[in-house]
């Protein structure tokens, strides 16, 4: 028998797709997710983030290329919503600059800490360093450059130095990012008051 022009590109699933209401990639990102977080990236088989996806490891690669693939997606989802919060805040020049940074410190903590999966420890893995993962340094980047340019406008920022206002842009970032260790050692903690706490102490730190 000849095949069809219209059979589909890829294996069938091993089971049946879970009822997430999601298309394959993002349950393959959502399976990820919580591999990656709970057994660890380097623990976790492509064949195991299939299976949790509900399809075989052949279907995968239909979507994604491999692990580093949908690590690079994670990690950029953790970034680009508070660099897309962070560039409007820099646009609403009517609004006090102290106001418009402790919003950001406040949105950036409820991304990172918010989600089904602590995500932010993906932060710490070692393969994060290499070349491929680029794209994500690259928008982790501009958002600490808006964190910098609000602290700069702040009326303390504006007396700092070159030197200093980096000091406190680095202090001010790295508590930020920090917190997503607290908040695994504490995850039962609401997320909206660990967010308004860490943003209240990132403008004490900010001299604003």
């Amino acid at each position: 028998m000849g095949t069809g022009s219209g059979r589909r590109v890829g294996r069938p699933r091993v089971v049946q797709r879970p009822d997430r209401g999601l298309q394959p990639r993002a349950e393959l990102l959502a399976a990820a997710a919580e591999l990656f977080t709970t057994r660890g990236y380097a623990a976790t088989t492509t064949r195991a983030v299939a299976e949790r996806a509900g399809m075989r490891q052949a279907s995968m690669y239909h979507y994604v290329s491999g692990k580093e693939e949908l690590l690079a997606e994670l990690l950029e989802s953790t970034v680009t919503p508070s660099l897309g919060c962070a560039r409007e805040l820099l646009a609403d020049l009517a609004r006090p600059a102290e106001d418009r940074l402790w919003e950001l410190c406040r949105a950036d903590v409820e991304l990172l800490c918010g989600g089904p999966h602590n995500l932010g420890v993906l932060y710490l893995l070692p393969e994060v360093r290499a070349e491929r993962f680029a794209g994500f340094h690259a928008v982790r980047a501009e958002l600490k450059d808006a964190y910098r340019r609000l602290i700069a406008a702040t009326a303390a920022g504006g007396a700092l130095g070159k030197g200093g206002l980096d000091l406190r842009t680095d202090l001010v970032f790295g508590l930020i990012e920090g917190v997503i260790l607290v908040h695994r050692s504490d995850p039962e903690r609401p997320v909206a008051e660990f967010a308004r706490a860490t943003a209240d102490a990132a403008l004490r730190i900010a001299g604003a």
